[in-house]
């Protein structure tokens, strides 16, 4: 969360930039700057934003839960999922199944979306609700 936050204020920042800069040229009667003419400084924001966006790809930032009720004759929706995976479909799925005198807990690895070993039903829909949506 600290690398969204931190992208968040940079990009916040470039752009606080370069509408000062295209303000003081419409004040002055001048066209809006090509890419070359702009300050090195923005042209160094640039770059530090690329790093950040090629550093989050590999952050566990998508997540999803699912709550359900394993065994029929119990209620309260106990037993959960939970999926944590990077922008590739990397990372894991946790499931905790609860019953009445215990709780089992699973971690199963997810590699491109898909895992190696078998998915319950639960755990494949926290993979695809954790999945981002095309915009």
């Amino acid at each position: 969360m600290d690398v969204l936050a931190v992208l968040s204020l940079v990009v916040a920042l470039i752009a606080l930039v370069l509408s000062l800069v295209v303000l003081r040229q419409a004040r002055a009667g001048r066209r809006t700057p090509t890419a070359d003419a702009l300050p090195e400084d923005v042209h160094g924001l640039r770059q530090e934003v690329a790093a950040l966006r090629a550093e989050a790809k590999d952050a566990l930032r998508h997540l999803a839960v699912v709550r359900y009720d394993a065994f029929g004759d119990m209620g309260g929706h106990l037993s959960w999922s939970v999926a944590l995976l990077d922008d590739s479909g990397h990372g894991v799925v946790l499931t905790s199944i609860h019953g009445r005198s215990e709780a089992r807990t699973y971690a199963k690895s997810i590699v491109g979306w898909t895992c190696d070993q078998q998915l319950s039903p639960e755990e494949l829909e926290a993979i695809e609700h954790a999945r981002p949506r095309k915009r």
